[in-house]
């Protein structure tokens, strides 16, 4: 059997021979060193003292105490560390200085050390005074303001679709992003000033034809989406081809028997249109300007129109009664009546202005919402303009010469609204 002496120190594959002490400044790995192996304390004038326990903050605060009681210089042997390790960490190191001694002492601290420390760190850092700069001062402040601001209580976006989530043709789902859609595409369909480029006609004799379409279409008893896709094909083939005034009222015709097969379930004949003009066509002239108008707009006939954000603006109203849903359209007729009104204004400003208006004339309160605001895309500002035209016109219609509207909205079965008094300011 091999004794101590006869066991030789077995070289390493570094060169180096296990066993053997550090030299100069080659130092021992964090693994190969312990509390246990380092754990020394020398005393003046006495033999080291091994020590058998982990050196904690306790143990080294204990240690110093004794060794001022017995009027001697503890050292501790400098390097000591501890591995223990809480939860996957490392216990927390921290130099400790001894104001007799220049060298710095490493001392491991246990667990139940750590909330003191923690503690005795907070105490440290409270004690502070603190600096207050003109920036900290200025966001305080600015903080504060917003606050203030954020504080105030906004009015609430009301859902009014929530009552038509059973109902299969209100598409609930989708209705948000179709009126994105229409808000995008309304500029496609919309016509530039194009008045200048017909010799033969002007936005008097515009008018006089819309004037009288809209009688015709009372007689039919057509759909309000049919009145005004007959606008809207009316103005836009006027924009791409010239027409002379002979011709004006045949373009109002045919534009209407387009509409109707479009719109309409039961669409009028085109002799019923050849009665209404007074024979002033025939039905051969009528089919031939369809498929010339057809042509020219390349069969473009799905366009948002006003009526299209008026059916979306009056719901978003909450609740409107039928006052309201009258003094609407008949607002936004005569608007599209005007020629500078169509020209200058898209039609879903004509719709939120008509909605507007109409609260202004009817005194509804508030005058425009959060819910309106969000769903029409316009403030009260930028409706002001146009809500002003349309109750310039209210306030003109008894006396004017061309009365279609004025007469169709006099009648009780639409309330009478065109009888109120206009709005005296939007």
């Amino acid at each position: 059997m091999a004794t101590t002496a006869d066991i030789q120190p077995q070289p390493r594959g570094d060169g180096k021979v296990h066993g053997e002490a550090p030299r100069g400044n080659q130092r021992l790995a964090l693994g190969d060193r312990t509390n246990f192996e380092a754990g020394q304390v020398k005393i003046e004038g006495k033999p080291p003292v091994q020590i058998t326990r982990r050196i904690t903050r306790s143990f080294h605060a204990q240690l110093l105490a004794n060794a001022q009681k017995n009027n001697v210089n503890p050292v501790l042997v400098p390097g000591v560390v501890d591995k223990v390790a809480h939860n996957g960490k490392c216990a927390l190191a921290k130099k400790v200085t001894k104001k007799a001694i220049d060298e710095d002492v490493i001392v491991t601290s246990s667990d139940e050390e750590k909330e003191k420390s923690v503690n005795r760190c907070k105490q440290v850092q409270g004690s502070r005074k603190e600096v207050k700069t003109l920036t900290s001062i200025l966001t305080a402040r600015s903080k504060a303001m917003a606050c203030g601001v954020t504080n105030k209580p906004n009015e609430q976006i009301v859902d009014f679709d929530e009552t038509d989530a059973n109902d299969e043709l209100a598409v609930v789902e989708y209705v948000d992003e179709l009126y994105k859609f229409y808000k995008l595409e309304e500029d496609d369909s919309r016509v530039g000033d194009y008045l200048d480029k017909q010799p033969d006609i002007n936005s008097k004799m515009r008018s006089i034809l819309l004037d009288w379409l809209i009688e015709v279409h009372r007689k039919f008893e057509l759909m309000p989406e049919t009145f005004y896709l007959t606008v809207n094909i009316i103005d836009r083939f006027l924009s791409r081809r010239m027409v002379t005034r002979r011709e004006l009222q045949l373009v109002g015709i045919s534009s209407m028997v387009i509409a109707s097969k479009y719109e309409e379930v039961w669409a009028p004949q085109v002799n019923d249109f050849v009665c209404l003009s007074d024979y002033a066509y025939t039905g051969d002239q009528i089919r031939l300007m369809e498929k010339a108008i057809l042509e020219k707009l390349e069969w473009y006939l799905t366009v948002p129109t006003p009526y299209v954000f008026l059916a979306r603006y009056i719901k978003a109203s909450i609740s409107p009664d039928d006052e309201m849903k009258n003094m609407v359209f008949f607002l936004a007729e005569l608007g599209v009546l005007d020629y500078q009104t169509t020209i200058w204004y898209s039609p879903s400003m004509i719709a939120a202005a008509a909605v507007y208006a109409a609260h202004c004339t009817l005194k509804k309160k508030p005058l425009w919402t959060e819910t309106l605001k969000h769903h029409t895309g316009y403030s009260e500002e930028q409706l002001r303009e146009c809500a002003k035209a349309l109750v310039g016109f209210h306030l003109k219609a008894a006396e004017s010469n061309l009365k279609a509207v004025y007469r169709k909205y006099s009648k009780p079965e639409y309330g009478a609204v065109a009888r109120l008094t206009p709005a005296k300011s939007p």
